[in-house]
């Protein structure tokens, strides 16, 4: 007899009921093991249930695939950006100095960090694809300091959910769960290909998720609020993309 382990048991359980019972059954399933994203409701809830139910019952530790330096693409794509505001660009002049990463929410200690004050802790690197939904990618190395690292210097409170990440680009900002939040991957990224993060790519700093498509990888981020609820950010359907008909949870 093959033992089955309770992950698996509910993933068959989701699957069965998807296909028997349709999705309805599936949203029940998924918010009694705590498995419902934020943009759950409207016309592609359900399938975005499932996606997200499947995604963290089987994929919540794996990691993204990393490359040899040999296959660093020699240009990559900055993509486009807002046209820089005199605010970035008098933080530019002085060499992102005055910069600040701000953070609180469900923290012990909310803190502000500098550009310095980053790169002084334990950095990490790694060689990933950044892959955008438009069907553009590149490969690169991104260096940084883990989230989770200052996630710890804060304090996040037990019943923290979600952290939310909010770029210096206008009405811009995007928020993950606490399994990516703390996954080893996902970076404070300061830096790329051995230098600083260029300006089109984000720089001063930028949340790198490996694991997410291009989006969720927001440039010029300046605030993280870590909460246990999305209600009151935008439409509480969890980020800018959301209310563009994007999903929240956008897993590779």
């Amino acid at each position: 007899m093959i033992n089955l382990s309770r992950r698996k048991l509910i993933l068959s359980g989701l699957a069965a009921t998807a296909g028997a019972s349709g999705l309805a059954v599936v949203a029940r399933l998924s918010q009694k093991y705590g498995l419902v994203p934020p943009d759950h409701g409207g016309i592609y809830g359900l399938g975005e249930t499932l996606t997200y139910a499947s995604q963290r019952l089987l994929t919540r530790h794996s990691l993204a695939r990393e490359f040899p330096h040999s296959r660093i693409s020699p240009r990559p794509f900055p993509n486009e950006i807002s046209p820089l505001t005199e605010e970035f660009k008098r933080l530019q002049g002085g060499r992102f100095a005055d910069w600040r990463l701000s953070v609180d929410g469900l923290v012990a200690e909310p803190a502000s960090f500098s550009i310095a004050d980053l790169k002084s802790y334990p950095s990490r690197s790694h060689i990933t694809e950044l892959a955008c939904e438009e069907g553009w990618s590149y490969i690169a190395e991104w260096t940084g300091v883990p989230l989770s690292h200052v996630l710890n210097l804060v304090g996040v409170h037990p019943e923290a959910k979600y952290v939310v990440y909010t770029s210096m680009e206008p009405d811009t900002w995007d928020s993950i769960d606490m399994a990516d939040a703390l996954h080893p991957q996902t970076f404070l990224c300061y830096g790329m290909n051995g230098g600083d993060l260029p300006v089109p790519h984000g720089g001063p700093l930028r949340m790198r998720l490996p694991r997410q498509v291009g989006y969720k990888n927001l440039k010029f981020i300046t605030h993280l609020t870590v909460t246990d609820k999305l209600k009151g950010f935008g439409n509480g359907c969890g980020s800018v993309a959301c209310e563009y008909g994007y999903a929240w949870y956008a897993g590779i």
